[in-house]
């Protein structure tokens, strides 16, 4: 700093006696240049005190770890499709968690804006998967020297506080000036002579409009103007068009960016299976302790999965770290349900030794505040708020004076942030919370009450029980999840399910009404679930269903399978007839398995048109699929078509060989090959049945997709003329296709020549 200071007073004096010889435009000049070299290590040290510290949804100070010490590395790779994906980002995470991460080539965040030609970068992810962290650590390595030093200036503009600036008028400048008052004196921020990247960090948390279409054109960085507009001219171009962007976001709200204002779309995966583990280590110093914790999640499929979110893994160490340890006791947590109660119990803990250390706590008192929290979380999600301001609070009957007592009250699981002069934020740490308070304030709504607020919420009323029963307020809580397409209530109701048992009833005593709790049995809502299994929903409602029963501890149909596999051996469920609600938990065992799914082989189940609809799901998540001599016909075509063009699927080689598909197969299958989402790399069609038509529209598609990553295709054992031949052949000279490999007539033809 004292550094600084000393420059600053050599510009002072330089300036003045340059103005005094009337060299104004020198004096101009050399004091941009300068101001730079001036205001940029203060720049960097304001950004490294802001960011070397990372809160894992502690909002007090003190409470922190240093990010560089328990930083893990994120998986992030190029997004492969322009889509919006409205499914609920569980299962996504279920998804992705499946994903091999050698499928992909991961991206640093420190290398994306390596490439000139790239001005604006969009990172899509769930919410709690990383993308704030990501962005933390890529402005702490650039203040700290470590990368990208090539960028003079980096500004961080996180949008929930460019929220709180929604009703100003002001210049890009001066917005800049009130949010990094060190560069104050910079009156313009020169792109064309160094290097600047803004960073706008949780588009899906915004409140602005972000009007593309209407917003008044800016191209002055001194031109007052609403934050909207000028955020909306800066993404365009038309506001510093030299300056680098970089936008996060969940991919549910990607969609407001319109694709031609975006040079590259990436996506944040979470921790791999290594990654998981690795969190664990650094994040608990005592590894014998540690052992025990990766033990417990790994034997816990359905935790162990959900620990691909950063968040989620900081909840687990969290609770494990305390009763695998020796400060608790009692039964391990195994369901989701289990985890977070615990979780909200620690946390009421910690209020109470925080605030009531002299007079005890208030169970009455953490009540109301759990409601209060609950309500918000509940009414909030209905209407796809995570974020929340002052107002909001308010609106729910929640005191902001006592903002921080809340905080306390759930110290990690209601977070509140200071925007820069601009007031507060407050949010839950992650979906998944808001989304188990949403469900207890809904419990306890019933227990209390007598009263479904899902039905209230839909009609606008009150909807009370005459003769209060669980079982039919779960049933009806169900009705309403099965009808959302995109799964929205699904992990809602697995935490309604899992509240309704004694043996969470009995951890929230506290909170729970004095007349008792609900001593209901259990298998009335598992006999609704298992028939809304047999049903046959689709493939993700089913395995939701079967989330369901593992929170009520009912594992039948699943062992069911279990044994047929493990009576199987290596044929294992060759001959053997399922029933729809046994191919679905066939379906969930082999998703939620710890097996390697790299490669799926038709074979070992049932060879048929059926059963690989049935396995669907399953070849979305596999690498390499084998489905030689399996019977199939052109329905099978049409439903692989579907996971050709699938933005969710990662297969990348299918062998189809010894099948009668036929021209109307081959045709189906083109229209797969053609989506520019398809990843399929190798394609095997031996003795197909396939003629001059199927190969015609086989190298249509192949010619009309430039983005095919199609390189080997083995077509022996088909029966093409010469111009089918020639079709397929000419793509390999075709300098737009990748294809390498062509078998054909028994000849294997490369770029290079026969």
């Amino acid at each position: 700093m004292r550094q600084i200071c000393v420059r600053e007073g050599v510009l002072k004096i330089t300036l003045h006696v340059l103005k005094n010889m009337n060299h104004t435009d020198l004096a101009n000049t050399l004091q941009n240049k300068s101001l730079m070299s001036v205001y940029q290590p203060k720049l960097k040290c304001n950004l490294r005190e802001k960011f070397k510290s990372i809160n894992e949804g502690i909002s007090q100070h003190g409470s922190s770890a240093l990010l560089n010490e328990i930083y893990t590395e994120l998986y992030i790779t190029e997004y492969w499709s322009g889509d919006v994906n409205n499914e609920h980002e569980v299962r996504q995470i279920e998804s992705a968690s499946r994903r091999p991460a050698t499928q992909e080539t991961p991206i640093n965040c420190n290398d994306l804006f390596k490439d000139k030609p790239i001005r604006s970068v969009l990172t899509k992810g769930v919410a709690g998967i990383g993308k704030t962290v990501s962005v933390q650590k890529f402005i702490l390595d650039w203040a700290e020297g470590k990368a990208n030093q090539d960028v003079t200036f980096m500004f961080p503009l996180p949008f929930q506080e460019l929220n709180l600036m929604k009703q100003k008028n002001l210049s890009l400048m001066n917005l800049l000036h009130h949010f990094f008052p060190e560069i104050r004196k910079l009156q313009v921020i020169d792109c064309d002579s160094y290097k600047v990247v803004l960073i706008f960090d949780g588009l899906d948390e915004c409140r602005l409009p972000l009007n593309f279409q209407k917003n008044e054109r800016r191209c002055d960085v001194t031109e007052s103007a609403s934050v909207d507009v000028l955020l909306t001219n800066l993404i365009k171009g038309n506001l510093l068009p030299s300056a680098l962007l970089w936008i996060t976001s969940r991919p549910g709200a990607a969609n407001q960016i319109p694709p031609e204002c975006v040079d590259l779309v990436t996506e944040v995966q979470g921790f791999s299976d290594p990654q998981k583990d690795e969190y664990f280590r650094k994040s608990i110093s005592d590894q014998i302790l540690t052992n025990k914790i990766i033990s417990h999640m790994k034997f816990s499929r359905s935790l162990y999965i959900m620990c691909h979110i950063p968040v989620f893994c900081w909840i687990s160490a969290t609770v494990l770290e305390r009763m695998l340890g020796e400060a608790e006791c009692g039964a391990i947590p195994r369901t989701l349900t289990q985890m977070f109660t615990h979780f909200l119990i620690f946390q009421i803990k910690h209020k109470d030794q925080k605030y009531h250390q002299k007079c005890g706590p208030d169970p009455q008192q953490t009540r109301e505040s759990i409601l209060a929290l609950g309500k918000l979380a509940f009414q909030q999600l209905e209407k796809g708020n995570l974020i929340f301001y002052e107002e909001d609070l308010r609106e729910y009957g929640i005191d902001v004076r006592k903002a921080s007592v809340y905080s306390g009250v759930c110290t990690q699981i209601f977070r509140e942030e200071f925007g820069l002069h601009l007031g507060k934020v407050f949010s839950f740490v992650h979906l998944s919370v808001q989304e188990f308070l949403a469900a207890l304030y809904t419990f306890l709504s019933f227990m209390f009450r007598k009263t479904n607020v899902l039905m209230e919420q839909s009609t606008g009323l009150f909807h009370f029980f005459r003769n209060p029963n669980m079982p039919d307020f779960l049933r009806s809580a169900l009705d309403k999840a099965l009808q959302s397409e995109n799964g929205h209530l699904d992990l809602f109701f697995r935490f309604l399910l899992g509240l309704s048992l004694e043996s969470s009833q009995t951890l929230l005593r506290d909170l729970m009404p004095q007349t008792g709790r609900s001593s209901h049995s259990k298998q009335e809502t598992v006999k609704y679930i298992k028939e809304k299994i047999r049903e046959n929903p689709s493939p993700e409602k089913s395995i939701n269903l079967f989330h369901c029963l593992n929170e009520l501890n009912d594992h039948s149909l699943v062992q069911e399978v279990q044994t047929y596999l493990n009576r199987g051996g290596n044929n294992h469920l060759r001959g053997i007839r399922l029933s729809p609600a046994q191919w679905s938990a066939l379906v969930f065992v082999l998703l939620n398995s710890d097996q390697d799914l790299d490669v799926f082989d038709l074979n070992k189940y049932d060879p048929s048109d059926e059963c690989l609809l049935r396995l669907l799901p399953v070849v979305k998540v596999s690498r390499k699929t084998l489905l030689y001599e399996c019977n199939l016909t052109e329905e099978s075509c049409r439903v692989l078509s579907s996971v050709l063009s699938s933005n969710s699927s990662r297969l990348r080689e299918l062998n189809l060989s010894n099948n009668k598909l036929q021209d109307s197969g081959m045709k189906l299958l083109s229209a797969g090959l053609q989506n520019p989402h398809c990843t399929m790399e190798i394609l095997r069609m031996c003795n197909c049945s396939i003629t001059d038509e199927g190969f015609a529209a086989l190298a249509s598609a192949l010619r009309s997709n430039s983005s095919s990553h199609l390189r080997e295709l083995d077509l022996n054992g088909n029966n093409p003329g010469e111009s089918g031949v020639k079709l397929l052949s000419d793509l390999l000279k075709d300098p737009h296709c990748k294809l390498e490999t062509l078998q054909i007539k028994n000849y294997k033809l490369t770029r290079t020549g026969v």
